[in-house]
């Protein structure tokens, strides 16, 4: 299984906070729709039917337990309670 290095999570990290900004000024109507989308689909939100969709990455299609119960707990307190298996990489909520 790939072990991540510090630069691997202080990149996801930073990601993380940088998408969390963006998500913020769309929220209160700084950033309007057009520039939020490409935005919003580099980091895997999708929205299909009116229904958003979550695709999270899963590097060379390998993850932990630990990784895989964050999932499930993330679909049980705001999904439908399932996770699609859409590749050997990407898991998706919706």
């Amino acid at each position: 299984m790939y072990q991540y290095s510090e630069f691997d999570r202080q990149f996801v990290h930073q990601r993380a906070a940088q998408f969390r900004d963006q998500l913020e000024r769309f929220q209160a109507g700084t950033l309007d729709g057009e520039a939020f989308k490409p935005l919003r689909l580099q980091n895997g939100w999708y929205v299909q039917r009116f229904a958003p969709m979550l695709r999270v990455a899963v590097p060379y299609g390998e993850i932990s337990s630990e990784q895989l119960r964050v999932l499930a707990r993330v679909a049980r307190e705001f999904d439908h309670k399932e996770v699609h298996d859409l590749t050997h990489a990407h898991a998706g909520l919706s």
